[in-house]
């Protein structure tokens, strides 16, 4: 996915690789790149290398848990969706993954593949909408700071008149206005920024 490509990433991390093994064939039939790791430091790495559109991770791995796993991840790859999938779920890591690494979503092994699958497809539509709403909003910006230096260069240019059905009316008899100048001006604005 990569927020413009089709392909999304999966990065699944943990340290059985039985478990990212059955978590690769149950996404076998899906659309995605699969990446694992045995490991929080070795997905770090794996991170470094690979742009990953969502992370799985196991709670309880040797040397980094996956809530301190998720953390680094979250203040490094901010964009990147995070879920854990745990067998030895307690509160307390529950609220340790969602406080620091703001988990999308918490599961318990063993898990339904289907809401597995499910989920991340949720995940992704919902990555791809924020993209797309910043996407719209600096255009939104950008087209309000042009028509402020056209309004700016010839005051009142914005105030347009219209007919019963929102379609902009031109009246050239009137000598206040040049289509010829207003088209000029409006291709000057776009082309200063």
């Amino acid at each position: 996915m990569h927020a413009t490509s089709s392909t999304a990433t999966i990065l699944l991390v943990d340290d059985e690789p039985n478990i990212t093994d059955a978590l690769k064939r149950a996404f076998r039939r899906e659309p995605y790149e699969i990446l694992t790791a045995t490991g929080g430091a070795a997905a770090l790495e794996s991170l470094e290398r690979h742009t990953v559109d969502v992370v799985i991770s196991d709670e309880q791995m040797p040397g980094m848990s996956g809530s301190e796993f998720l953390s680094a991840v979250r203040k490094k790859y901010p964009d990147t969706i995070r879920m854990v999938l745990s067998g030895q779920a307690t509160l307390e890591a529950a609220v340790r993954a969602i406080n620091e690494g703001q988990v999308y979503r918490f599961f318990l092994k063993p898990c339904n593949p289907t809401d597995l699958m499910f989920t991340v497809q949720q995940a992704l539509a919902h990555k791809r909408l924020e993209f797309q709403s910043r996407r719209l909003l600096r255009e939104f910006q950008r087209q309000s700071s042009v028509l402020a230096r056209l309004e700016h260069n010839s005051p009142g240019i914005l105030l347009l008149d219209t007919d019963d059905e929102g379609a902009v009316v031109v009246d050239e008899s009137d000598g206040d206005c040049d289509v010829k100048d207003l088209l000029a001006q409006i291709q000057q604005a776009i082309s200063a920024r």
